[in-house]
């Protein structure tokens, strides 16, 4: 059994690394030892790394691999990200994990998994979820999967071989003022003023939830967004950009006004469930008031959400800067908010560049009527 340097190119230049070769039973072997070519390793690796290897290699020992389950690695997998995954993203994960992977996977060993159990789990799960979702949960089973490759447990992923299920064309379907309207009057309390603060400002469900009077100003009308809840966790907001401040228009202060004489003398967050706390997650309001309401109203269920596409075409419908609502919806740039919304700008007819009639003058040989030539 050889030691042996092996160089790989990387972006910070060129990498050593050390690496055994070795032939067993008429078949050459060369495997990495997982370290960086310096003088301590490589005596490390000729000292005590190599004579316990051949040892292995003598007894039958060293191709001996336990395979693990899903189950049980998914839990290595997990604590790996542990640090650098959001608490909400990583709960969310393993959610995730426990109610749509585990059941039908879970107790599989990783290399007996195959590309038709993959395809079966994922046409069960499209019977269920939406493809959005869909490919939201593999995405998370492709992680494990990735961690299992670095660890050389799998040769290669059985995700690879499965296609990703096609998105669903949803157009966006925005609420019309009279929508908005029917739906403020029809609901009461403090979820009419959820709903107006949705509709009149575009934030985000989670937002909102995770509002607190200290955050808003009515003196100089603007409410901070600074936190977020989800799935019980206080957290930050979705990006460094969701970290804003947005305007209470004139029609969302009245709404503001009454949801202070609710809960404003707790002096902690705006909305509050039945135990005086935060709201768990938006899905406490949406599959109860939220439902009630808009069948109340007579109107097809659209998402919650849709308060938010709701606010960003309603207003740019009636031709506010595009700049402004960038920032209300607390978008990265007003490209983005283009991407999403470009058709709803109104271009009503108007005559265009009219300020240069005023500001050029033609050349008189185009101005002059031109002559007519006698027969």
């Amino acid at each position: 059994m050889k030691l042996y340097v092996k160089k790989t190119k990387t972006k910070e230049g060129v990498k050593e690394s050390l690496w055994v070769d070795f032939s067993h039973g008429g078949k050459r072997y060369r495997k990495p030892l997982k370290l960086d070519n310096t003088p301590a390793n490589r005596k490390l690796a000729t000292t005590k790394i190599i004579p316990q290897l051949m040892l292995k290699l003598h007894n039958g020992e060293f191709f001996e691999k336990r395979i693990p389950t899903l189950d049980e690695f998914s839990v290595t997998s997990f604590d790996m990200h542990s640090n650098s995954r959001r608490e909400v993203t990583q709960t969310e994960y393993q959610n995730a994990y426990r109610l749509h992977i585990a059941p039908v996977l879970g107790g599989k060993k990783l290399d007996e998994i195959k590309p038709s159990d993959i395809q079966k789990w994922q046409n069960t799960l499209l019977e269920k979820l939406s493809p959005r979702r869909v490919r939201h949960v593999r995405a998370i089973l492709s992680g494990i999967f990735k961690d299992a490759l670095k660890d050389e447990l799998i040769e290669k992923s059985p995700l690879a071989l499965v296609t990703v299920p096609k998105l669903n064309k949803t157009d966006i379907n925005p609420f019309g003022i009279d929508e908005i309207n029917l739906i403020l009057n029809r609901s009461s309390g403090q979820f009419r003023n959820f709903y107006a603060l949705a509709f009149f400002t575009g934030m985000r469900s989670g937002e909102m939830i995770g509002l607190k009077w200290e955050d808003v100003d009515f003196l100089r009308g603007v409410i901070s967004v600074k936190r977020a809840v989800k799935m019980g966790v206080v957290t930050e907001p979705k990006t460094a950009q969701s970290i804003r401040q947005v305007e209470m228009i004139d029609t969302l202060i009245p709404y503001m006004q009454e949801q202070h004489r609710i809960t404003g003398s707790k002096k902690g967050f705006v909305f509050l469930n039945r135990d005086g706390e935060h709201f768990y997650d938006i899905k406490r309001i949406r599959d109860t008031d939220w439902k009630r309401t808009l069948k109340k109203c007579g109107l097809v269920y659209r998402p919650i959400y849709h308060t938010r596409h709701s606010f960003a075409t309603m207003m740019l419908e009636h031709n506010e800067d595009i700049l402004w609502v960038s920032s209300m919806m607390g978008h990265k740039d007003a490209t983005m908010t283009l991407s999403h919304y470009a058709r709803y700008i109104n271009r009503k007819h108007k005559k265009r560049a009219s300020f240069l009639e005023k500001n050029v003058a033609l050349n008189d040989t185009i101005m002059a009527p031109k002559s007519s030539k006698s027969a």
